[in-house]
């Protein structure tokens, strides 16, 4: 999701006591007793060749476009093994 500059500094602006956590439960001792880490995969660096209008259209839509073409990758590879 992209947020632009301006709501992120409105954001930024809200005082901790304004903001309203009732729909949020709170999270007691047993909670973290049984909670586990759930650590990401890896990634590995590698070089492929795309099409460069393809490419173009990633990079326009600004940074982590080397992640949106990741997620759309594991998009096709999901849909494909499901």
């Amino acid at each position: 999701m992209k947020v632009s500059k301006k709501r992120l500094h409105e954001i930024s602006k809200i005082k901790d006591r304004d903001i309203d956590y009732s729909d949020i439960s709170e999270l007691d001792e047993d909670f973290w007793e049984h909670a586990k880490p759930i650590h990401p995969k890896g990634k590995k660096a590698v070089s492929i060749r795309i099409d460069e209008d393809v490419l173009d259209y990633f990079k326009s839509q600004g940074r982590g476009y080397q992640s949106r073409i990741n997620s759309v990758l594991k998009s096709y590879v999901k849909a494909h093994t499901s």
